[in-house]
């Protein structure tokens, strides 16, 4: 069990980790730290997080767990702000969609104590956020990809790994370089097609007219869009460089399919549809078939 665990950012991902440890009975007392006076008060009447910090100093005194669950731009400024506070025995890890600009970002504020920083990644959520959003149950059967460092001790790692599978999560692990690429490409890309198409649809002149015969497809295809504006915002630029990588290749097949339907080439437009059909069907079924495993 741990003593204290320090949560900077109690929304979605931080208030879910801490319930969900809460429920396994592995945490003595959860602090929330956050930006927000208002949405800290109401984690603690929702019975997220036993008690609210204002300062760093004061949070994670005595910490034997801290997680950064705050949008990545606020990574570095918020290891900073412990980094001076930082008690031996405590682990610091974060919940950031990118990697590579978390550990930079770890490496400039921690110094010599980026052994104390374990970097992860787990991969759930929603597109609801703040306290009121968070869920217990939100990593059951859900992966947690660790990003371990050269400077991390082994048994530090495990002790992050051992939260996360608390709370019903599987862990994998990958190099930071890794991790950017592969969800630049299934997470970050599609956020991007989401964000824009929407946008698109919302600029034109008739839009309340398309929005009004929208149904379920649209519903299904831009769901990522009703998530955070500030958070994606800061993924979108943080891993800018892979990112740009598939945005290029995904113009080059819309350019592609493009010139098949100006062309009127459907043998070519049908070949595409059923090789993303199969696709798609055998990643489902590996899917249900993990989740089947986990249960």
């Amino acid at each position: 069990m741990f003593k204290k665990v320090v949560i900077f950012g109690v929304g979605l991902i931080g208030g879910s980790f801490a319930l969900a440890l809460r429920r396994a009975g592995q945490a003595a007392h959860i602090v929330g730290v956050g930006r927000s006076l208002q949405s800290l008060e109401r984690a603690r009447e929702l019975g997220i997080i036993d008690a609210v910090a204002t300062d760093a100093a004061s949070a994670v005194q005595g910490a034997d767990l801290i997680l950064v669950a705050a949008p990545v731009a606020q990574t570095g400024p918020i290891l900073a702000s412990i980094a001076p506070h930082l008690e031996p025995q405590a682990i610091v890890t974060d919940a950031g969609s990118t990697k590579s600009d978390v550990v930079a970002a770890a490496r400039m504020a921690l110094g010599d104590r980026i052994v104390q920083f374990i970097p992860a990644h787990p991969i759930a959520g929603r597109e609801k956020h703040g306290p009121e959003a968070a869920l217990a149950e939100l990593y059951e059967g859900k992966k947690v990809v660790i990003t371990v460092l050269p400077e991390n001790d082994a048994a530090d790692v495990e002790i992050v790994a051992a939260a996360w599978r608390a709370c019903g999560a599987v862990i994998h692990r990958l190099s930071p370089q890794e991790h950017d690429a592969v969800f630049a490409s299934v997470s970050h890309l599609p956020h991007v097609l989401a964000f824009a198409l929407v946008d698109d649809i919302a600029a034109k002149p008739h839009a309340a007219t398309l929005f009004q015969y929208a149904a379920s497809g649209f519903r299904d295809f831009t769901r990522i869009a009703a998530s955070s504006p500030e958070m994606w915002r800061d993924i979108t630029l943080a891993n800018r460089d892979a990112l740009l990588t598939e945005v290029d290749a995904y113009l080059l097949q819309l350019q592609n399919i493009r010139a098949m339907i100006a062309a009127g080439d459907g043998p070519g437009i049908e070949k595409i549809y059923a090789s993303a059909q199969h696709a798609r069907q055998q990643w489902a079924a590996a899917i249900e078939a993990a989740e089947r495993k986990a249960s």
